[in-house]
């Protein structure tokens, strides 16, 4: 249910509800808004207490949640909900731009890399250090030592660090290094990751599983936000299909769709949802126009040396003329893309 208060409720009226909602065996979820402030009530049997919260001061309406994701829903929230983490900002009418390797390999090309997306306008750096691979043979990242040298590229730049985490016991040493935790698709629904995640307090970004229902991705978020953390980031990156032209098949209309269900922004991933570089540029582009909130984007010194996922990955020139092209897509949306990016860089 959906407790609606009245304009002008105090924090008395605000703080009895609360206490109401859990008494009743019921978790609440306090959301502020521009004009009212409303509180979700999450449980089981949640109809059967709604004359008795209608009866409590300060209480304008209670409404049934008819979405089987409560907090995620736009019923709870029409707002947008806008993620900021420094100069990174999704949602509304930003467009954050997350870029770097897919896996943290050294200092140098970690470093480098992140000079380079920031002089493109990116506003968020990622890196993988704890690398969840298919084959148990393949390279697996350098765990802790990446994460710190991200930390070294975050003081050298300034950039904002998204960082994978796999397991819910390496939740606190990457929230130690990570501003933003990300949750790769193959543990979009690991729902105990989902929660030591959501309780380490860092906003956190959630990737599609490739065999995932949109609705799915909702109730996966849904574990996040009723930890109390509600800055949680939806990531499309394309699922599997029949088609073997692209590595997974890049579904932009989940974009649209989540947009008019969530408040949660909404990220495309062109990187992992085409498996190609020369695919990325318009791709990424597509996305902007189809109202995404951000992209997230692999970029890497030398693709032809990367240790994962080097046939994804641009080059830093490709890349800033991915960024000139998705500026425009923004521009004429009337949105902004990234960082301002001083006209020397062009």
């Amino acid at each position: 249910m959906i407790v609606v208060m009245q304009r002008g409720a105090t924090e008395r009226e605000i703080n009895y509800v609360v206490e109401r909602v859990q008494s009743l065996g019921l978790r609440p979820h306090v959301i502020h808004g521009t004009e009212r402030t409303v509180i979700a009530a999450i449980g089981d049997k949640r109809d059967e207490h709604r004359a008795s919260l209608e009866s409590c001061p300060g209480v304008a309406e209670v409404i049934p949640i008819l979405a089987p994701y409560k907090v995620a829903s736009l019923e709870v929230k029409p707002e947008r909900t806008v993620v900021r983490v420094g100069p990174f900002i999704a949602g509304n009418l930003h467009i954050g731009v997350i870029a770097g390797p897919c896996s943290v390999e050294s200092e140098e090309q970690t470093v480098s890399t992140a000079r380079a997306v920031k002089a493109a306008g990116a506003t968020a750096l990622r890196g993988g250090a704890f690398k969840p691979r298919t084959s148990p043979y393949s390279f697996q990242g350098l765990k802790e030592d990446g994460l710190k040298i991200l930390a070294l590229a975050r003081e050298e730049t300034g950039l904002p660090i998204v960082t994978e985490v796999i397991t819910p016991a390496d939740v606190p040493v990457v929230a130690q290094y990570a501003d933003i935790l990300q949750i790769g698709a193959r543990n979009m629904q690991n729902y105990r990751l989902l929660e030591e995640a959501g309780y380490a307090g860092k906003p956190v970004l959630l990737k599609r599983g490739p065999a995932a229902t949109a609705e799915e991705l909702l109730l996966a978020a849904e574990y996040i936000l009723n930890t109390g953390n509600h800055n949680v980031i939806l990531c499309e990156r394309g699922i599997r299909t029949f088609e073997s032209h692209t590595r997974y098949t890049l579904s932009l209309a989940t974009v649209v769709w989540l947009h008019q269900r969530t408040h949660l922004p909404v990220i495309v991933d062109p990187s992992h949802g085409t498996g190609h570089s020369a695919l990325v540029p318009q791709m990424a582009a597509a996305a902007v126009a189809a109202g995404a909130d951000g992209l997230i984007i692999e970029v890497h010194p030398r693709p032809e040396t990367a240790l994962s996922d080097g046939f994804q990955s641009l080059t830093f020139e490709q890349f800033e003329a991915t960024m000139e092209l998705c500026r425009k897509v923004a521009e004429a949306l009337g949105r902004s893309l990234g960082a301002a990016v001083p006209a020397t860089c062009h």
